[in-house]
């Protein structure tokens, strides 16, 4: 799919719309990724600060979604794990950014070849319009080759 398609599909998916996040960038080979929050009354907590829970909405799908792009069909990939550190309270507009090198991919595919399963941790920072730091999220991707062979019987496993 067109990098340019998806975003504005991302714009209009509903855990997105009606948080008030908003892809602003999804470069055309899939590397680069900016996302912003702009506070809205319908997005801040009961003490006036940007909800957790779109905090850390707005960095969930992307390096699944970036990694799954650039390794292609012959692998599966997940997320596996997430974590977020809120460091200050976040006002205002907040962003994000997710940029997936060269080096992460190679360190995936060396990870995955054969029979194994690779699981790699990508951090992201969230930070405010002074470039301030409001939270810090890490999540875990699992890939891993579709067919592989079984140590055991040598039967092939399709997925």
């Amino acid at each position: 799919m067109k990098a340019s398609r998806l975003r504005r599909g991302m714009n209009l998916w509903p855990p997105f719309l009606f948080a008030g996040i908003r892809v602003v960038e999804l470069s055309d080979d899939y590397r680069h990724v900016k996302v912003r929050m702009r506070m809205h009354w319908w997005n801040r907590n009961y003490v006036g600060t940007h909800f957790g829970g779109s905090l850390f909405a707005m960095t969930d799908p992307f390096w699944m979604l970036l990694v799954l792009h650039h390794l292609g069909r012959e692998h599966l990939v997940w997320d596996r794990a997430g974590e977020i550190d809120f460091v200050k309270p976040g006002r205002g507009t907040v962003h994000a950014e997710f940029d997936l090198t060269d080096e992460h991919l190679d360190e995936l595919r060396s990870r995955a070849a054969g029979d194994n399963k690779a699981l790699m941790w990508f951090s992201t920072d969230i930070v405010d319009a002074s470039g301030e730091v409001v939270a810090r999220t890490r999540k875990q991707v699992y890939a891993r080759r579709k067919n592989r062979k079984s140590v055991d019987d040598g039967v092939t496993e399709t997925v």
